[in-house]
């Protein structure tokens, strides 16, 4: 005779603190149902990849307030960058990002060996027709990016990068700071100054 297998019920409150990641989320309220009672080094570290705004605690308000300023001041800051992320997977649409930010990886690769494979992992999960991370970019873009496979440089992916950033700071960036993500996170940053 075998038992079968059954279920294991959940533990009290898991489903509490799990609940964020089981909804679309803008919120940075929403982020902390899944903090433990007691501060827990590891384990924040491994949630804030998930939840990044648990290691923003040491971001002021005038950095906060910055991000405002223009998009790429936004990007050149850690936390405005996690917090970018943070928003764009709300909208399910973190590929953007994801590519931008390969491209820029790419621009300093050293090694010719490795310029061939990185160029060709990119256009294969960022531009390629049905990639599994496609990003939205017209069809030329798209064919000079694949011509420009064909002896990959450091510049390969400019234009397709270029097109990638245009669309977030034209439509991402501007929606980015009126969310309940930049607002409660602006928020939490003005209380501890109080």
């Amino acid at each position: 005779f075998v038992f079968p297998l059954l279920p294991r019920p959940p533990r009290p409150g898991m489903r509490t603190r799990l609940g964020c990641l089981s909804h679309k989320s803008d919120s940075y309220n929403d982020f902390t149902a899944i903090l433990p009672d007691k501060p827990n080094r590891a384990l924040n570290h491994g949630l804030s990849v998930i939840c990044p705004f648990l290691s923003f605690r040491r971001l002021s308000t005038e950095e906060a307030t910055r991000w405002a300023d223009s998009f790429d001041v936004l990007l050149s800051h850690k936390y405005g960058l996690a917090a970018f992320r943070a928003f764009l997977k709300t909208e399910f649409s973190e590929e953007n990002l994801e590519f931008w930010l390969a491209c820029e990886d790419f621009k300093k690769t050293r090694s010719a060996a490795k310029l061939a494979s990185k160029a060709q992992r990119i256009f294969e999960e960022f531009i390629d027709v049905q990639a599994p991370r496609e990003v939205n970019i017209d069809f030329q873009t798209r064919e000079l990016t694949r011509r420009n496979m064909q002896e990959p440089s450091l510049s390969c992916f400019d234009q397709a990068q270029g097109k990638v950033h245009s669309l977030m700071e034209k439509d991402s960036y501007p929606r980015f700071l009126r969310s309940k993500i930049y607002t409660d996170l602006l928020s939490q940053t003005q209380r501890r100054l109080s």
